[in-house]
């Protein structure tokens, strides 16, 4: 994760959380230009997320609840005013794209299938996000009718062509994400925390809830290919989750509601 010292000022955060950050550097860690993301260096360190009022709420109740599983990170305060700011601690170890992960392949294929399959086979019966799958299906089926879609990038066994051909195979086949997970709803490498090649645990868990299996597996294999520049890493991926669990066939599905995503 890159940290670039922060030297602004940020006046508007709220007073319960003003002190976490007093005489402390702090860092922008922030990847994408929707939510800003602030490393507090102070103690064991803190993270401070801001994004859109509202926009938080599920994050910091999909946190608290990785936590209480020994999954994630403490939340230490969630405020929603003109925005919403959640501050947590840091996890401790580097994401799965540091250099010492990148280096070891195969090793790293294996480890982030492995902690997926242990993460799914997860007691999720009080989990406070009960219908992630509908939810999910909900959210592609609105952004195909206001016409939001974005064909991303994606290994050419996922691929599609075009928002038709995805919903074409979306309408048919969605019926077929059936499975009851626990899941971390965004499994990319950034998200994944390993001390010393063990799982410390998983971070932006606003996604989550209980879904179906194939959501997470599509994005490890994603990121797999993504973050490696290779799509070597899919079958194997596979093999190390476990094939018993693990079909193929609806990953594409998986594929053409994210293109709604």
């Amino acid at each position: 994760m890159k940290k670039t010292l922060f030297n602004g000022t940020l006046n508007e955060i709220p007073d319960d959380i003003k002190h976490f950050i007093s005489e402390a550097n702090i860092y922008d860690t922030s990847c994408s230009p929707e939510a800003k993301v602030y490393f507090i260096d102070k103690g064991n360190g803190y993270y401070l997320k801001c994004l859109g009022k509202g926009t938080l709420e599920k994050e910091s109740k999909m946190t608290k609840y990785f936590y209480s599983k020994g999954l994630g990170a403490e939340v230490l305060n969630y405020v929603s005013d003109d925005s919403d700011w959640l501050l947590t601690t840091a996890v401790i170890g580097d994401d799965c794209v540091h250099e010492r992960y990148i280096m070891e392949p195969e090793r790293l294929c294996d480890t982030i299938a492995y902690e997926l399959r242990k993460l799914h086979e997860t007691d999720y019966s009080d989990c406070p996000i009960p219908a992630r799958t509908e939810e999910y299906l909900a959210v592609a089926e609105k952004n195909y009718r206001t016409g939001n879609y974005d064909i991303f990038p994606c290994p050419d066994s996922l691929s599609y062509h075009s928002a038709k051909e995805a919903y074409d195979v979306l309408t048919v086949e969605k019926d077929a994400l059936q499975s009851k997970v626990l899941l971390h709803g965004d499994y990319c490498l950034p998200n994944i925390i390993l001390n010393n090649w063990n799982l410390s645990g998983f971070i932006d868990v606003g996604n989550g809830g209980v879904g179906d299996r194939h959501i997470d597996i599509f994005w490890g294999i994603w990121s797999l290919w993504y973050n490696l520049k290779t799509d070597k890493y899919h079958e194997r991926f596979l093999d190390a989750y476990g094939r018993d669990k693990a079909d193929e066939s609806i990953l594409k599905i998986v594929a053409a509601a994210e293109v709604f995503g």
